[in-house]
């Protein structure tokens, strides 16, 4: 619930902020209703916290996958 509330926040302010995250939100937006965009950024929020608790990493933001599936 926490993940989707947060999410909704970042829904709301998402067409003053240019950054990668926000700018996917905005696109999804384009196509879905606003509490569909909240959901799935919860989702894609709630797997990038699994990933990095399951491999023991620290986030990252210039990340980049190696295009391999391990």
């Amino acid at each position: 619930m926490l993940l989707v509330h947060g999410a909704r926040a970042v829904v709301r302010v998402a067409e003053r902020r240019t950054d990668p995250t926000n700018i996917w939100v905005k696109r999804l937006l384009r196509r879905r209703h606003k509490n569909v965009a909240a959901v799935a950024l919860a989702n894609k929020n709630a797997r990038t916290a699994w990933a990095l608790l399951a491999h023991g990493q620290n986030y990252r933001v210039d990340y980049a996958p190696s295009g391999r599936s391990a």
